[in-house]
């Protein structure tokens, strides 16, 4: 900044690099500020004991140690992985089709997806207050259930639905934006090609296997990626739909994170828990990009 500031007073004309370097430089300090800085000191503090006092004390290994011994911990990682495990794959499933219907020009075709893509936009906090009625056992989803002759039940005070309403909400939440990504890669899926198909006599579900969804492949592994993260870090929705209850049914590692460090001030665990959230993230994203993604 000061070599540029001292090119300006000189009257010289700054080269286009320069003149790029000033515009990127605050963003560039703004991200180190707000975020390389409390993720490096997130780090550091998980290795440290530090109270609301300020009083920091080193610790070594030991945060680690106790959450290997932690059952609450443990459930939080399995509660993770299970609605990680519901939510990917229904999410890329359900914006794959919708992206399919909506693929082709039809009348009300740019309404149907901007409709599909209102949840995105939806504050995670109002759409957690209404499916908490939604799924209620005088709400409507109850009275479709009943209707078919399954028993009245309020899904999130149950110890074996409460996950599985809280990931569905998820999948409310961001199908709209993989229907984007899917429905932008089809535009650049030759014509051709599904001619070629028909010609030979493939149906439509043959012409989806064996051409649509080889073309499909980069867009569905950038979603595998997205999707994994978002739900690793799911928190908005279920700290609104249940507060990781009944009984820790839903108690996810993101809810334990704010557990710690909000309610009990345990900062230092808080920040193990936080680096132990990073490393799953990333060890499974290497994992999908050295299967999903290698012919992508």
């Amino acid at each position: 900044m000061t070599t540029i500031a001292r090119r300006a007073r000189r009257g010289r004309p700054l080269s286009p690099g320069w003149i790029g370097l000033g515009f990127v430089l605050p963003c560039f300090l703004l991200f180190l500020m707000f975020r390389f800085g409390p993720a490096i000191a997130g780090v550091l503090l998980s290795f440290a004991n530090y109270t609301v006092g300020g009083n920091l004390e080193w610790k070594g290994l030991l945060n680690y140690q106790r959450l290997v011994a932690d059952p609450g911990f443990l459930n939080a990682l399995r509660v993770t992985l299970v609605y990680t495990l519901i939510s990917v794959p229904l999410t890329i499933v359900a914006a794959t089709g919708l992206a399919l219907l909506t693929r082709r020009a039809f009348r009300g075709a740019r309404l149907y997806r901007s409709i599909f893509f209102l949840p995105v936009v939806t504050s995670l906090i109002l759409a957690g207050v209404v499916f908490t009625w939604i799924f209620s056992s005088g709400g409507p989803w109850s009275t479709v259930l009943s209707a078919f002759g399954f028993p009245v039940t309020d899904w999130l005070e149950s110890g074996t639905f409460a996950l599985p309403a809280v990931a569905l909400v998820g999948v409310w939440t961001r199908f709209g934006y993989g229907v984007l990504i899917i429905l932008a890669r089809l535009q650049e899926v030759p014509r051709e090609l599904e001619e070629a198909a028909v010609v030979d006599g493939a149906g439509p579900w043959r012409r989806f296997r064996h051409v649509v969804l080889p073309q499909l492949r980069p867009a569905v592994f950038f979603l595998v990626i997205i999707e994994t993260t978002f739900s690793f870090q799911a928190f908005d929705t279920i700290y609104v739909m249940t507060s990781g209850g009944p009984v820790d049914a839903t108690y996810s590692l993101v809810f334990d994170l704010y557990q710690e460090s909000f309610v009990n001030f345990d900062f230092g665990y808080a920040g193990a828990i936080g680096v132990v959230l990073f490393v799953l993230t990333l060890v499974i994203a290497l994992i999908q990009r050295a299967t999903v993604g290698r012919e992508s």
